[in-house]
Order: structure tokens, then sequence, then C-alpha cells
């Protein structure tokens, strides 16, 4: 982890280390454990695999209800049965709800005590962004525009196709998530690879393993950022207006190779993928080589660590957590399947200063794994709630948590 990781050397085998942490949800009353000066509680229960939040100006709560998207029957071949395989004992490959609930607290007391299906018939939803009046969803193939007022609870008018993103029968990365820039006038979509390093062929990357710039008005659009393996959290960063995300990096180069990666987005930036990681460290297994277009590849800002899976992204503004929550970066991290120990199951805190990380990182919430190696829960997205709590959606537990200060009630 870090600014400046020391990395070493690839470590490839015939057979990639599968380390499962079996899904097993919590048991009644248990929660994860918060960190110095935190406590959690649940904010919602009994959701359907919620994977990311959205929190409108009035404090409602959206969370994408989400999986991927079914296959067609025979697609893919041994490798991906065995994935399946691995998902389904992770507790990976329920099917998917296609819908965004709305959850309401409406007396302050940290619990939701309304929850309407908001957006109901969706295809494997994810990110979501609010521009006016203007609700744009990131489904799995596009991006979908709904009208949007105040206090409504339900959305029923059919949503219109902004842009489409790629997708198809493959879609091994399926989350596509979005971020409207400061000025509403700019959404960006995060699209991951095809692929872990582009074995399926690079024709199978056109567009992925990429941020894209879109604008809402016309729905052009324009690759921000490219070579960034599974980019999912995005998040702009307050002190320099700079936007952030989070990387899984590739696998199969042993238990400490490739860190997945936070770091500061450049317009126009390339950041390896396929062909080289963490900079210009060459991947030896992609074929062709690109020598001229590694000699680019941009060094990631912060590295998480191994196969952690770091998912969710959230800044620290309005946050009403005691120091040192108060200035930098939250990050869900999913946790490994492949890694031997296990790592990430937990949500981290990143300080920032003058638009930089400048510490060590700070555990938030962990204690998702039992003493078994089962996973009671699994992070995922992160939000700041209207009263300055942190929200965690957690997709194994199927709730989401709401970590406040350990002396507010």
């Amino acid at each position: 982890m870090g600014p400046h990781p020391a990395l070493p050397e690839p470590n490839s085998s015939l057979l990639p280390t599968v380390n499962i942490a079996p899904a097993v949800g919590w048991p009644t009353g248990a929660t994860p454990q918060a960190g110095n000066g935190l406590q959690v509680a649940a904010f919602a229960k009994g959701l359907d695999h919620p994977r990311w939040l959205h929190v409108l100006p009035n404090g409602d709560v959206l969370v994408a209800e989400t999986n991927a998207p079914a296959k067609p029957e025979g697609s893919g071949g041994v490798k991906e049965w065995v994935a399946n395989r691995v998902m389904t004992k992770a507790g990976a490959t329920t099917p998917s709800a296609d819908r965004i609930s709305l959850l309401r607290d409406s007396n302050g007391d940290g619990v939701a005590d309304q929850r309407t299906v908001f957006i109901d018939n969706l295809h494997s939803p994810f990110g979501m962004a609010l521009v006016g009046n203007d609700l744009y969803v990131a489904n799995t193939d596009g991006v979908v525009r709904f009208p949007y007022h105040a206090d409504q609870t339900q959305i029923s008018t059919p949503g219109e196709l902004v842009t489409a993103l790629p997708a198809g029968t493959l879609n091994h990365h399926w989350t596509k998530n979005l971020i409207a820039s400061p000025d509403g006038s700019k959404l960006y979509a995060a699209v991951g690879s095809n692929s872990n390093v582009a074995e399926n062929g690079l024709e199978q990357e056109q567009g992925r393993a990429a941020i894209w710039e879109i604008d809402p008005t016309t729905g052009s659009k324009r690759i921000y950022a490219s070579g960034l393996r599974n980019p999912v959290g995005m998040a702009w960063e307050s002190y320099s207006s700079t936007l952030w995300t989070v990387v899984n990096e590739r696998d199969e180069l042993g238990n400490d190779l490739v860190p997945d990666y936070m770091t500061s987005v450049q317009d126009g930036g390339f950041y390896g993928w396929p062909w080289s990681y963490y900079g210009q460290h060459l991947d030896e297994r992609v074929s062709p080589r690109n020598p001229a277009q590694v000699a680019t590849a941009l060094v990631p800002d912060y590295a998480l660590g191994a196969h952690t899976a770091s998912l969710g992204l959230s800044n620290a503004v309005g946050s009403r957590l005691p120091a040192p929550f108060t200035e930098g970066l939250f990050i869900g991290q999913h946790g490994s399947w492949n890694r031997e120990p296990h790592s990430g199951y937990q949500v981290l805190f990143v300080p920032f200063k003058e638009g930089r990380p400048n510490d060590a990182p700070y555990t938030v919430l962990d204690g998702f794994l039992n003493a078994k190696g089962e996973a009671q829960g699994r992070p995922v997205g992160v939000a700041i709630d209207g009263q300055g709590a942190l929200l965690v959606a957690d997709d194994v537990g199927n709730v989401i948590w709401r970590v406040s200060a350990a002396d507010q009630p």
C-alpha cells in the first residue's frame, strides 16, 4: 500500500490461487467493527444485492440492487465455468434485481423507515448521477436519463438513452459507474476490461478499460483516460477539482501483484493495461507487445493492496465523522477470492492534504470475515448521507451500513 509500493517479481503459475471466502451473511445482531471514534448500525436491511449508492439533495438514498446480466446458454468456455463456480461460492451470482430503490429516513434517526421501488426493469444498473432535474443511470450497456423532481418516491416515465456503452455477450466487467462534472456539463462513465490481460483478443477491448467523457445533451463521447483495467469508484477531489478513481488490477501474477490502486485521472492519460502494470512494469503475457504505448504509461498515485477489489470511492466532503476522517477519500474494498491470505474486506480512509494523499490509510470498517474465513458481508459502494454519516453498501449481507461518530446519538 501507499504512494511508493515495493513490487515483488511476478510469479505466474499454470493454476492461479483460489482462496474463496464463502458467503454466509451476518448472524442476528452482528455488525462490522467500526474504527476508532466511530460506531456502525444498519441503515437498511433485507435488500437484494445492494451494490451502489447515490444520495439525493433532500437526503433520500438511492441504492442499485443489481448484479451481472444473464448470459446466453452455452456462452463461455471452461475458464468461464470455473469463474462462475468461484463467484457462486463468494455470493456474487444471484440474479440481478435490475432496480433502483429509494430509502428515506423521515425522522432523522439514522434508520430508513420508508422504502420504495424507485426505478424498475433496468438492465444491470450501477452508477447514478443527478444533474438539475435529470437523473442519469448507467445500465450495463448504456446511460439512460430520467426526469426527477424533489421528494418523489417513484419514477414511472421510461428512460431516454443518452449513449451506449461497451457491453455485448462477453461483458466481463459489467459494472458501469457514472459521475457528473462539478458544473454538470459532462458525465464520466467507467468501463472495465473484457478480460484479465486481453487474452480474448484486443478486438474485444474496444472502448474498454477506460473512463469515457460524455456530453449529456448530445450523447457524444470520447475516451478521457485509458489503460485502466477495471475502474469503478470515481470522486472529485475538492482541493484541485481533479477526478480520482479506484482501479482493480490484473490477476495471476502472484499473491502480491498487481496492487489495486487509487489515482488522479489525467485527461488523455494512459495507465498501462494490458501491456504494463503500475507504470511501465512489462507484463510478459501480453502479445503483441506495444513498447511505444508502454513508454507513456503513468504511475498510479496510491497502491491499495493486491486483489483487494477496491470498488467504492467517496470524498469526505460533508462528513461529520471525527478527525482524521474529515479530508480525504473513503474506499470500499470488496475483498479477494484469489489471494492467500485474504485481502480487502474492509472500508478504508486515505487522508489528503492540499489535494494529495498525506498519510497511511485508517480503518473505517472491518470484521466482514469471521474466524472461519467466511464472508459475513462484502463492502462495495460508499457515500456520505445528508447528516454527514458514511453509508456502505454490503452486497453479501444485503445491508446498508451507516457509520457515524461514536459520540453522536
